[in-house]
């Protein structure tokens, strides 16, 4: 089976200078793509330090024969990431592929956690997928052609301790893939999440003893596929983490209808609410052309039910 290539490409790619976002541009740049490595070199908290692991990464790609530039601007700024694809788009005066890795976090419980520190993480994370995505995405709908991929997390699809700024970011990315999946298919711009899973700096602090190996090579094989022009999806969740793949969806119960409601009969008939033997699954993206999207079929069926009486 031949490998997919990347050639006549050009990928940015933010937070690429480490890690996960590291994987994927060198894996990029390996297939052909020419990638603008954006990462600003600081550390989690967010300090300057002497690091540019930016340019690290450009100078890897380019010894295997790559072509690369790096970029240090903020994704947490309108600016910074108009920047970020500029940068691209004058160099090579195209950008096919946006990857949006880049990350910070911070920990403490919601009771302590100040404003000021949940919005540092929405900055990078959310306000930064939109503030590269925009730029990104009307520069693809203009071409004709585009693949995003936004970085969500197991977190964003379940929650998790102490870290509320960045299971809330990531859970909208979600929803900002989505605006983008369905906005851009007259287009042919495809936009999906990665679910990744792997020991890198964001790890600290977490005991990984006992975890299975959990690097990046087991995920950027299928970030990879997300941002090749073979990939079929769009609106869609892909997990990976250590050698398993999945896809996550949305689900509903089918739910009860009557006419009028009273707590007590929303506490009286919860089993029935709840019962899971007949899931609903709407697709973000319509199936067919012209046809209702996720959002339009979720009401039509609320609709459907209440014009049968159940």
């Amino acid at each position: 089976m031949s490998e997919l290539r990347f050639d006549g490409r050009v990928a940015v790619i933010t937070g690429g200078g480490r890690g996960l976002g590291r994987a994927y541009a060198e894996l990029l740049g390996r297939q052909g793509a020419r990638v603008v490595v954006n990462d600003l070199g600081v550390s989690m908290a967010g300090d300057g330090t002497s690091e540019d692991p930016a340019g690290d990464v450009v100078a890897a790609i380019k010894a295997t024969g790559g072509e690369a530039i790096a970029n240090r601007d903020t994704v947490a700024t309108a600016e910074g990431g108009r920047a970020i694809i500029e940068s691209a788009l004058d160099t090579w005066g195209r950008v096919d592929i946006l990857i949006h890795n880049a990350g910070n976090v911070r920990r403490a419980p919601l009771a302590e956690m100040t404003a000021e520190t949940f919005r540092a993480v929405l900055d990078v994370h959310l306000v930064g997928g939109f503030n590269v995505a925009q730029p990104a995405f009307a520069a693809m709908c203009k071409a004709g052609y585009g693949r995003i991929v936004m970085t969500t997390s197991i977190g964003g699809l379940y929650g998790n301790y102490d870290v509320a700024g960045y299971t809330s970011a990531k859970a909208g990315l979600i929803g900002l893939s989505y605006s983008a999946a369905l906005e851009g298919a007259p287009h042919g711009v495809k936009s999906n999440c990665i679910v990744p899973s792997a020991v890198t700096r964001m790890s600290e602090g977490v005991d990984t003893s006992q975890f299975p190996p959990l690097g990046p090579e087991f995920v950027a094989p299928a970030v990879g596929w997300l941002a090749h022009e073979n990939c079929n999806l769009s609106g869609e969740l892909m997990i990976a983490l250590g050698g398993r793949i999945a896809r996550a969806y949305l689900s509903e119960t089918k739910g009860v209808w009557q006419p009028e409601w009273t707590m007590a009969d929303v506490d009286a008939r919860m089993a029935e609410i709840s019962d899971r033997s007949e899931p609903y699954s709407f697709p973000v993206v319509p199936t067919e052309a012209g046809g209702p999207h996720g959002f339009m079929k979720h009401l039509g069926t609320s609709f459907e039910m209440a014009r049968k009486g159940g």
